[in-house]
């Protein structure tokens, strides 16, 4: 991915906040390393990765309510609770979609439960722009020790 340059890195922190495994973060390290510039890296890896759980998001929105209570057995009265538990939280449960593993179900189970599509944007963003400049501050140091 490092010879695609900027391109390579949107598409692996976009594909990295999907179900699919990838690092984008070694990516990023990696493409700091070899000189590119923090400022548009860093907008790059967060634009790619917050379009990437957007789709997931979609994705979960796509779907019914109804197939919690049918393919997970969970039931309504559960999912009604969990969405009036998390009322006025949204932003902040979104802000939480840049986890490994977790994150990617949280996004398509946002869309699922069709929390607010804006409140979990800005949670998204603020979250992954959040990870990749504390990522990117990290392979600095290091970078200079």
């Amino acid at each position: 991915m490092f010879e695609l340059g900027y391109l390579g890195l949107f598409l692996s922190s976009f594909l990295a906040a999907t179900v699919v495994p990838f690092s984008s973060e070694a990516i990023l390290s990696g493409m700091l390393m070899a000189g590119y510039p923090v400022p548009s890296s860093l907008v790059l890896a967060t634009l790619g990765n917050w379009l990437g759980g957007l789709t997931s998001y979609y994705l979960g929105y796509l779907g019914k309510e109804e197939w919690i209570q049918t393919y997970l057995h969970i039931q309504k009265e559960k999912t009604d609770r969990f969405k009036q538990y998390i009322k006025g939280k949204e932003t902040w449960i979104a802000f939480f979609c840049w986890l490994p593993f977790i994150g990617d179900v949280l996004a398509v189970a946002m869309g699922l439960l069709k929390i607010s599509p804006l409140q979990t944007a800005l949670g998204m963003l603020l979250g992954k722009a959040l990870r990749y400049l504390v990522w990117a501050f990290l392979t600095i140091w290091i970078i200079n020790l």
